[in-house]
Parts: C-alpha cells; sequence; structure tokens
C-alpha cells in the first residue's frame, strides 16, 4: 500500500494533450521580444549554451545544467540596491529563469509572467492554479507545471501554448530534459508518484516510471540516466531510453529536493535533518551529515563546484562540505531558514532566507560580502544574469538588485 509522507497531494484523472489558449499581453506584438543571436544559457548565465553532440542546445534552468549542479557562469554584483521591482497577483514560491533576455517566472496566481531585463511585462499565460516550479526553457520554448498537475510548453517569444500535458499530482519541480538522435524528452515529477517522460514537441507521453510516493524536487539527467529523490525515501535511477529502473537505493524517510549529480556522486538532503552523498558505482550513502545539535529539513538542493558541495537548511546554516569525504569546512548562519538552493557564481555563493535577505557569501571561507534585507521571504533560489540578480518574494514582488 503506498504511503503519504509529509506531503499533501492534489489528486487528477486523465492525461492529454491540447492547444489554442492565448496569453494576454503587454504592449507587444505576437512576434514577441527581439532576440539576439547568441544562445542562451543555464539560469540566466552568459549565453553559451548547453553543449550537446557537436551542436548548441538552447537551455536555460533554475540550477544550471541538466546535472542541476546549481552553478552559473555569472559574476555576481559587487554591491546590492533595488534596481526594480514587478507585482504579481499572489506569491512566487518559483524560481526565476533567464533566456534571450527574458525573465520567466510562475506565481501562485496561476500565471506565467515574462519580463525584460528592465522589469517590462512582455507576455504573461493563465495555468488556472498557482505555480510553484521553476520554469525549463529549452529552443525558445518554456516547460512549466502547476499544481494541478499540467505542465504547459509555452512559446518563449510569444507566451502563446504549443500543448499541455496533464498529470494525476500537483507539479512541484521543475521539468528537465534529455536528447537521443533526433528526438528531445522533457522529464517531470508529480504528485502522482510517477516520474513523466514526454515529447518536447508534441507533449504525447512517451513513458511514466512509478515511484512509491510524491516525486516533489527534479531529475538530474546525466549519462542516459534520470535521477531523483522523492517522498518514498529512495533514491531513484531509471534509464532514459526506455523509463525502466536501473536500480534504487534506501536514503532516508523524504528528499523534498532535486538531486544534483556529478562525478557519480549524488547530493540529496531529507526531511529528518540528513544531507547524503550517494555513491552511484557503489550503490549506497558514501557519507552523511547531521547537525549534531539540531535536526531540521534539508529542503533546500546542493550545488557543486570542484571538490566542494554547499547547501542550506531550515536549521538557518549554509553549510560548505569537502565533496568526497563530507568533512565540513565552514558553515554560515543566515538567521533564518534558508528553503532556496545555493548557486555558485565563480569563487561567490548567492543564498537567501525566508526572512528575505539576499546574501553573498566568499566560497573559500563562507565569510559575507555583502547583504541585502528585501523585508519578504524568499523560496525559490534567485537567477543571475549580466551582474544583476533576480528574484522572487513571498509579497508577490519580483526584483532586480544590483550595483
Amino acid at each position: 500500500m503506498k504511503k503519504a509522507v509529509l506531503c499533501v497531494g492534489i489528486a487528477l484523472s486523465l492525461a492529454f494533450v491540447r492547444g489554442g489558449a492565448v496569453p494576454a499581453f503587454a504592449g507587444t506584438t505576437e512576434k514577441g521580444a527581439v532576440v539576439r543571436d547568441g544562445v542562451p544559457a543555464f539560469a540566466g548565465t552568459t549565453e553559451k549554451g548547453a553543449v550537446v553532440g557537436d551542436r548548441k542546445e538552447r537551455a536555460a534552468g533554475s540550477r544550471g545544467d541538466q546535472a542541476l549542479t546549481g552553478v552559473v557562469d555569472e559574476h555576481l554584483p559587487n554591491r546590492l540596491r533595488l534596481l526594480w521591482s514587478y507585482k504579481t497577483g499572489d506569491e512566487i514560491k518559483a524560481s526565476p529563469v533567464i533566456s534571450e533576455n527574458t525573465v520567466v517566472v510562475g506565481s501562485m496566481d496561476g500565471y506565467v509572467y515574462a519580463l525584460d531585463l528592465w522589469g517590462n511585462l512582455k507576455w504573461k499565460f493563465n495555468t488556472g492554479n498557482g505555480i510553484e516550479a521553476p520554469a525549463l526553457i529549452l529552443d525558445h520554448t518554456v516547460y512549466i507545471g502547476n499544481l494541478t498537475g499540467t505542465l504547459y510548453a509555452l512559446d518563449l517569444r510569444s507566451g502563446r501554448e504549443k500543448w499541455q500535458y496533464v498529470t494525476d499530482g500537483q507539479i512541484s519541480g521543475s521539468a528537465n530534459w534529455w536528447k537521443s538522435g533526433l528526438a528531445t524528452y522533457i522529464l517531470v515529477g508529480s504528485y502522482d508518484y510517477n516520474l513523466h517522460c514526454v515529447d518536447a514537441r508534441t507533449g504525447q507521453v512517451v513513458w511514466k516510471y512509478e515511484s512509491d510516493n510524491f516525486i516533489n524536487g527534479a531529475a538530474a539527467c546525466i549519462d542516459g540516466k534520470a535521477i531523483f529523490g522523492g517522498c518514498d525515501g529512495f533514491l531513484h535511477v531509471v534509464d532514459i531510453a526506455t523509463g525502466k529502473a536501473m536500480f534504487k537505493i534506501n536514503v532516508s524517510t523524504y528528499v523534498p529536493g532535486s538531486a544534483p549529480t556529478q562525478d557519480q556522486l549524488v547530493f540529496v538532503g531529507d526531511y529528518d535533518g540528513g544531507f547524503s552523498c550517494v555513491s552511484l558505482i557503489k550503490r549506497e550513502v558514501f557519507w552523511k551529515y547531521t547537525n549534531p545539535k539540531v535536526q531540521l529539513p534539508f529542503v533546500a538542493s546542493a550545488a557543486i563546484s570542484g571538490t566542494r558541495v554547499v547547501t542550506g537548511s531550515r536549521d538557518k546554516q549554509v553549510y560548505c562540505f569537502v565533496k568526497s569525504d563530507g568533512k565540513l569546512l565552514w558553515q554560515y548562519n543566515t538567521g533564518e531558514k534558508v528553503d532556496a538552493s545555493p548557486l555558485i557564481c565563480h569563487d561567490k555563493i548567492l543564498v537567501t532566507n525566508t526572512r528575505g535577505d539576499v546574501i553573498i557569501l566568499k566560497m573559500s571561507d563562507g565569510n559575507p560580502i555583502v547583504t541585502y534585507e528585501l523585508g519578504t521571504p524568499i523560496f525559490g533560489n534567485p537567477a543571475v544574469s549580466g551582474g544583476k540578480i533576480f528574484t522572487g518574494g513571498g509579497n508577490g514582488s519580483i526584483y532586480c538588485l544590483g550595483d
């Protein structure tokens, strides 16, 4: 019998694909924004793109790359001041994603918003229910799910709907992607216990892999494998070509975040206050950290760079570990719960907390470089582009900070 662990699902029925909805525009033509010749990169970074084979895929996601490492090739500003803000109709829990000079973010008012880099609305699209999941942007298409459990494909330039695919439970995590030959697949987890693989062009289901509980985070896609943790406490490794389980590893009772992967190591936090490194080669937990004083959930997803892995916890701390053995190098008390995932930008780390603090730390020792108090909770990790920081707030506003 399937159990529910610390999650509340929204049960729906029927999976189908259809199109035709028209977005609301804000003084733009149906052609949308002007697009430069460059290839947009991940999470609002430089326009380098993801190299796959001998061509560049136009892709942007909230965690940097398909392995979800949380690293962006951008320089953070030297000081922080508010440059602009844009108000939506409800709180923002999703992370913004930037591609082709367009900031895309979903709101709990049910709309997907597309802004230019100066905070002007290009278009918005009504999905009919709240949005917690960050967008995936791939080849000029926005893929984003809502709490009804519907995955939408929208044209980045105009906001027009291309297709929709309905799961049987809410979608809280970002979609990811994988390309094989001429086919491109979109993979997204749902509270219907399934990881869904759909055709990127048509929205038709390719396969569904059933876990034993809700799937809250995104799946890392690397080496032909989809890797994710779920509310069943397992780390699942699925063959993307077939949708069949390769193996699964018991990690904890409940994995709320995504599963960043590097060098055959996967890093996941759990609701019991543990942060684990899982070896895909040994198929076991390689090392695990728990705070000896207090065990509060690790909701944030980790960021990995070089020999180090960084994550945040609801115990208010940001932690930096040696990737290979779990040695704690430093920790920094942000003063409030850290639910948003950290981003690594060269030798600096960008973190936020639920008090609304935006903090830039030194990667070397965790000392703060600059902080800014936004005054509203931040639940999703920010995006970085052109030396500016973009983030959403619990008051429903999208903010841009910079020099």
